[in-house]
């Protein structure tokens, strides 16, 4: 179950990270799902890599901010490198 636990609260990381680093223009509701679900899986391997984020076994406060960090990285990419 842990690939799709990473999915669902990367849902909630990218709300979170809209939320942290809100955009001027409307990037949409599915775009941030996207990125959320991005980030989450991308924090969730790197935490299980590095030892910070052992498997996902529920909706905790470790999982949510291994995914907003991984899901704010992914903004801040998505950002830096698309058509302004």
């Amino acid at each position: 179950m842990g690939i799709f636990s990473w999915i669902l609260v990367g849902l909630f990381a990218g709300f979170l990270a809209k939320f942290i680093i809100p955009s001027k223009r409307h990037n949409g509701f599915f775009r941030t799902l996207l990125l959320g679900v991005i980030g989450g899986l991308l924090g969730g391997y790197l935490g299980q890599k590095f030892g910070f984020g052992g498997e996902l076994t529920g909706f905790n406060q470790y999982s949510i901010i291994t995914a907003t960090l991984g899901a704010l990285f992914v903004l801040i990419m998505q950002r830096l490198f698309a058509e302004k």
